[in-house]
């Protein structure tokens, strides 16, 4: 099955995206810590094509600290600097500041060198929705500028952003490609929270998670859950789950839409733990 949408605004971001990129000097490019290869729009990097940039691995609080390590480190040997960033924690906002200071400072010192007069560095931020670009951009700038949700496609058009004195942002609206050839990469996105719920069954979404946990932490859920790590009857799992926290209807029968949105909160909010979705092959 392949998943298919691309609302109107996100084609005219694109386009949108390819005008304006001339006028910064580099990019940042937001990923989910917890997926980034999948967060990573192929569509854009063609837009981006030799652009200088970094990655942000956002919301790395919510992801395998270990993983995170090995994703950054795959990128720095594709020569793009990346940093893991919790929005909430001052030092990572400061990081971030210093890391565009630097890529902007290459650009500006060409600049120098060919007799123009210098100006702030210039940079776009990019990323697909719901993975925190809006939050990032309030704390660059220290006051809230950006529209915040917890809902992908919040932000609809693009803005610029002082960020103290040492750079400019252009904030543009989060946009996903066309459509996902592996599956895969769907429902981890969708797991995340990403692409919206309607898009797939609740269910199968469940149904990726469980397996990929019981295959990659699977001490989570019996830590969570009370599962039997060994279990790999679905239906049971469900089950399990569902008379543990309660999601039951009239006649005690297991409510399974209930369990699925029990399971995606967790996972989403951390309470299931630090889970990361994929791994580097480097």
């Amino acid at each position: 099955m392949t998943i298919q949408w691309f609302p109107g605004h996100m084609a005219k971001a694109r386009r949108e995206i390819e005008e304006k990129l001339k006028l910064v000097d580099f990019v940042m490019e937001l990923v989910d810590a917890r997926a980034p290869l999948s967060s990573q729009n192929p569509m854009l990097q063609q837009v981006l094509q030799n652009k200088s940039k970094m990655i942000l691995l956002m919301k790395r609080d919510l992801a395998d600290v270990q993983v995170t390590n090995e994703w950054i480190k795959y990128f720095q040997e594709r020569d793009i600097p990346a940093l893991a960033v919790n929005v909430n924690d001052k030092s990572d906002v400061n990081k971030v500041i210093q890391l565009a200071k630097e890529l902007g400072q290459k650009k500006l010192d060409k600049l120098i060198q060919k007799g123009i007069q210098p100006r702030a560095s210039r940079a776009m931020i990019v990323g697909i929705p719901n993975v925190g670009k809006s939050t990032l951009i309030n704390r660059l700038a220290n006051k809230k500028i950006a529209k915040v949700g917890d809902r992908p496609g919040v932000t609809k058009q693009q803005l610029w952003i002082k960020v103290k004195k040492e750079f400019e942002l252009l904030d543009t609206p989060g946009i996903l490609w066309p459509k996902f050839e592996d599956q895969t990469v769907g429902y981890r996105l969708a797991a995340i929270g990403t692409i919206k719920d309607q898009l797939l069954s609740l269910q199968d979404i469940v149904v990726f998670v469980i397996r990929y946990l019981q295959e990659n932490y699977p001490t989570l859920l019996e830590d969570r859950y009370q599962i039997d790590q060994n279990e790999e009857e679905m239906l049971i799992i469900f089950e399990q789950i569902g008379k543990f926290r309660g999601a039951l209807e009239s006649g005690g029968n297991v409510n399974f839409d209930k369990v699925s949105d029990i399971v995606l909160r967790d996972l989403r909010t951390g309470r299931l733990g630090k889970i990361t979705l994929e791994k580097p092959t480097i």
